[in-house]
């Protein structure tokens, strides 16, 4: 069976306007068992806050997403944190690199609209965009 983790764009996107979504992506959400990390959440928190994202109450919107999209919680451990160390610098974004390394470590597909990640994609890192 499939087990995907969702990018935060990805979840956000699917929530807003699904059919934005590429094919790939939006049959990965009908398909198989879907993760949502707390890095997510804690992106969509500090967006939130800043002012460069409006999900309404960022604290409430955690669990709308996770009802919404059907998708277990994935907890941030010390093997994923480790797991960035092995991260080519491909880009910046610390939350995308906590996520790509999540995926990694859990052997999870990685869901996502930016096509950017899939320069990461290996053995070990698979990607759907």
């Amino acid at each position: 069976m499939n087990r995907y983790l969702l990018d935060t764009s990805t979840v956000l996107i699917a929530q807003t306007d699904p059919a934005l979504l590429a094919p790939a992506v939006h049959e990965a959400l009908l398909r198989g068992a879907k993760f949502l990390s707390v890095v997510s959440f804690w992106e969509v928190l500090l967006k939130s806050m800043k002012g460069s994202l409006n999900v309404g109450d960022p604290r409430a919107w955690w669990t709308e997403a996770l009802d919404q999209l059907a998708a277990a919680p994935l907890a941030l451990r010390p093997k994923h944190v480790a797991e960035v160390y092995t991260l080519p610098p491909i880009h910046r974004d610390p939350f995308d690199r906590v996520l790509i390394a999540q995926a990694i470590a859990e052997d999870l597909r990685f869901v996502t609209t930016d096509h950017q990640i899939s320069r990461y994609a290996s053995a070990r890192f698979r990607v759907v965009c």
